[in-house]
């Protein structure tokens, strides 16, 4: 065969074919949507716990019980 011929096949096949009716069905959109929302909110939360880290450990350090004066005498 020679390359013209399968040139003009393979023009004819692309210039005279039909549309596809291919149908998607809704999963297909909905495991879309649900894969979005759950990389979006692993953002969010990624974000917040990295701004959220210096009260925490302020809360941490001012929340920590600082020892009393006999406590610092018996274990020194």
């Amino acid at each position: 065969m020679s390359i013209l011929l399968k040139y003009i096949a393979l023009l004819s096949i692309v210039l005279f074919s039909s549309t596809a009716s291919a149908y998607i069905g809704p999963g297909a959109g909905i495991s879309f949507l649900g894969s979005l929302v759950t990389a979006l909110w692993a953002v969010v939360l990624a974000v917040a716990a990295v701004l959220f880290w210096p009260v925490r450990y302020l809360f941490r350090r001012l929340r920590r019980k600082k020892p009393s004066v006999a406590e610092q005498s018996v274990s020194g």
